[in-house]
């Protein structure tokens, strides 16, 4: 029964593709949104009633991939297909310039149940309070409110969301993955290139209304600043740097582990059974949270497409206490993310490309520990746009947990190997 949804889902992608209605400051989702970050702002699209789109995801992967460590505990990997995932997406055009998106992960490694994601409502035109209530400023502007995941940075929208894994050239998202889904409003402005977001969360990914007195929930902050120009019609450079700051010592702990669908790379780093029969490891490894309380993040994005040849980089600092509100000295820490990606697109409409990502991450939990804790990551690979909506990818990783300052099944250990990749998006 578990797999019904996603049948149900194939058997009416066919029939509903044909008939996708256009929307109003949209991102495709395909092709076309390759290059698109922020939900365009040209107005292109007549308003002619309610419309609403139903899209999805799916993807599947073929994992090959071996790994050990120090203490020689890790399961072994096989060489087989991972359980398939899915999206159901959902966009209506309700009114002039307002539009709602909603997605349901239908198939997770971490939920194969359906679970909703998230979703918001985007206003682009005031039209509703009287036709042409504040347009000049609405020109420009674009507010976004919901439950779902905050403009921080850049890569979580070239990043694979569950199944949607269109928009990222290799299989895996970045170590320090900034992701999350949070109840939201923010404010995006752009004018001849340049950009600016300001936004608040409630930085709780799971959402309730019971107070407790142990508990010190605070609001998270967060915005962004950027230019983003196509200077002729060869060269596009975007440059952007974005900061998120929560203060609670029981909220904004979401930043980097709010992504409910599970890691990219399946299995890896789980341990066999001990005497006891206890095992470690999970969904989610191969990524990397601090979990820091009172954080501060503060993230640079450059981008450079010249005609085929195209980087993407990451350059991120996160701060955090690990010890909530106590004022012992030395419970301050960091980390720093960096990562490089280099692709080259070709053939007609650059259906085809090779590239490759280096991705490291370092640093100390708290301020008084004697040795950086550091991961680094490689990736080499390449992939075929079939058509608009069908990608192929074929990717080779290796990931080391370098240093002394790893314990347990840490110590030591790395996963390597070459996972293939399938998706389809409409």
């Amino acid at each position: 029964m578990k797999y019904l949804p996603l049948l149900i889902a194939c058997l009416l992608a066919s029939s509903l593709y044909a008939q996708q209605p256009e929307l109003q400051f949209f991102r495709p989702n395909d092709l076309r949104g390759l290059h698109v970050f922020e939900t365009p702002k040209l107005d292109t699209v007549p308003f002619d009633g309610v419309k609403v789109r139903v899209g999805g995801d799916f993807a599947m992967q073929f994992q090959s991939l071996n790994q050990q460590n120090d203490a020689r505990n890790l399961v072994e990997l096989g060489t087989n297909f991972n359980l398939p995932t899915a999206n159901l997406n959902l966009d209506v055009q309700l009114m002039e310039g307002v539009r709602m998106h909603l997605t349901t992960y239908l198939s997770a490694q971490h939920h194969q149940e359906a679970w909703v994601k998230g979703g918001h409502l985007q206003v682009d035109k005031l039209d509703f309070i009287r036709p042409g209530f504040l347009e000049g400023f609405m020109k420009v502007a674009t507010i976004r409110v919901g439950l779902d995941e905050f403009n921080y940075g850049d890569p979580h929208l070239r990043r694979s969301d569950n199944a949607r894994v269109i928009f990222n050239p290799f299989v895996g998202n970045f170590i320090m993955d900034a992701f999350s889904t949070e109840a939201f409003g923010e404010l995006t402005l752009r004018h001849h290139g340049l950009l600016a977001v300001v936004g608040v969360t409630n930085g709780k990914l799971n959402q309730n209304v019971i107070v407790n007195p142990n508990t010190d929930n605070q609001l998270s902050y967060y915005g962004k600043v950027g230019v983003d120009n196509q200077l002729n019609e060869d060269l596009r450079l975007r440059l952007t740097a974005s900061i998120y700051a929560n203060h609670g010592t029981t909220t904004g702990t979401w930043l980097y582990g709010g992504d409910r669908a599970g890691s990219r790379y399946y299995k890896v780093l789980q341990t066999l059974p001990d005497s006891l029969g206890n095992t470690q490891g999970g969904d989610f490894e191969g990524r990397f949270n601090a979990r820091f309380l009172k954080v501060t993040a503060v993230q640079v994005n450059p981008f450079i497409k010249y005609r085929g040849l195209e980087f993407f980089g990451v350059v991120e600092v996160a701060s955090g206490s690990n010890e909530g509100n106590r004022p012992e000295s030395g419970r301050e820490g960091a980390f720093t993310q960096l990562a490089a990606e280099v692709l080259y697109r070709f053939g007609a409409d650059e259906r085809f490309y090779l590239g490759g990502r280096y991705n490291t991450v370092r640093g100390k939990a708290t301020e008084n520990a004697t040795e950086d804790l550091q991961i680094n990551r490689l990736n080499v690979g390449g992939g075929w746009f079939l058509s608009n909506n069908v990608v192929t990818k074929i990717e080779y990783v290796q990931q080391r947990y370098t240093g002394d300052a790893w314990t347990g099944r840490f110590a030591g250990a790395e996963f390597s190997g070459v996972n293939l990749e399938a998706g389809i998006s409409f």
